[in-house]
């Protein structure tokens, strides 16, 4: 049975390689999944590992939020560049959700992150999650644990206090593929990729 390999110790990955956020977005989404998101927000490190993402792609796609007729927005303007940025918004006047800006720049894609195991601080993210459990397993209880909010709009990941950064491959074998979640439009696209039996993925 395969197993985790961010729970048995295997090594880290070093850096991306170059161009990794510049691809596709369903692409980039799907090799998202095993990395890490490192948030030293209000000074406490807490991290987690990627194990759901959902792609979202440029004007054409109904569902993404870059698909209106007057193009970049004040609310959308992150996604159109450069990768790399942060692209964060709240849904019902409650829940912050994070995505990762992709592709180049005024070509707006972005992958919402889903969902995350815990690896460090996970006494924070109860404490922040107000011992709700599961800790990160959907958009807005991620952003919630990790402490993300809309400060971080448009905010580097690549510097402090909320960094993207590499973790460990994933194997197709164990990846699964399927519509997206809480759209509408465009739902049944296959853009959703999560890993399959984590804890962290959205029941």
């Amino acid at each position: 049975m395969w197993r985790p390999p961010w729970r048995v110790g295997v090594p880290f990955a070093t850096s991306f390689p170059p161009g990794f956020l510049h691809r596709p977005v369903t692409r980039v989404a799907r090799e998202l999944l095993g990395t890490r998101l490192v948030s030293t927000v209000g000074g406490t490190r807490t991290v987690g590992v990627l194990v759901e993402c959902e792609a979202y792609e440029g004007r054409d796609d109904p569902a993404s939020h870059a698909a209106t007729r007057t193009g970049a927005t004040r609310r959308n303007q992150a996604m159109f560049g450069p990768a790399g940025r942060a692209y964060v918004y709240r849904i019902y006047g409650m829940h912050w959700c994070l995505n990762v800006v992709t592709g180049h720049r005024d070509d707006p894609q972005a992958v919402l992150l889903r969902g995350l195991e815990p690896l460090e601080g996970e006494d924070e993210m109860g404490r922040r999650r107000h011992g709700r459990r599961p800790l990160a397993a959907g958009p807005g209880r991620l952003c919630e644990a990790l402490g993300v909010d809309g400060a971080l709009y448009g905010h580097d990941l690549s510097v402090p206090p909320l960094v993207l950064a590499p973790g460990w491959r994933v194997p197709d074998a164990v990846v699964e593929v399927s519509g997206r979640v809480g759209v509408r439009a465009a739902a049944e696209r296959p853009y959703r990729f999560y890993v399959r039996g984590s804890p962290g993925v959205t029941r």
